[in-house]
């Protein structure tokens, strides 16, 4: 199991596009469970309408974590995209 926290630094927090970017990324990993969590609950980042229901924002920090055959690959790429992206 793979963890890193992220501190999001977009004004508007996860909105539709980067949330949606972010979904089809996680789904290019298949085998590999990518969650994040928010102050104690927790979703699976390909679910598109939970990942939003989570109401993150700007100064929140969200905590990944990448379980199964690619979760190195996979936490890898998700932080990069955090980093260029929100």
């Amino acid at each position: 199991m793979k963890k890193f926290s992220y501190t999001i630094t977009d004004a508007i927090g996860i909105h539709a596009r980067p949330a949606g970017n972010l979904a089809k990324l996680a789904k290019s990993f298949a085998g590999t469970k990518i969650m994040i969590e928010k102050s104690g609950k927790s979703v699976d980042v390909t679910k598109l309408m939970m990942l939003m229901g989570l109401g993150v924002k700007c100064g929140d920090t969200v905590e990944f974590t990448a379980e199964g055959p690619d979760e190195e690959a996979a936490a890898a790429a998700v932080e990069e995209f955090m980093k260029a992206n929100l």
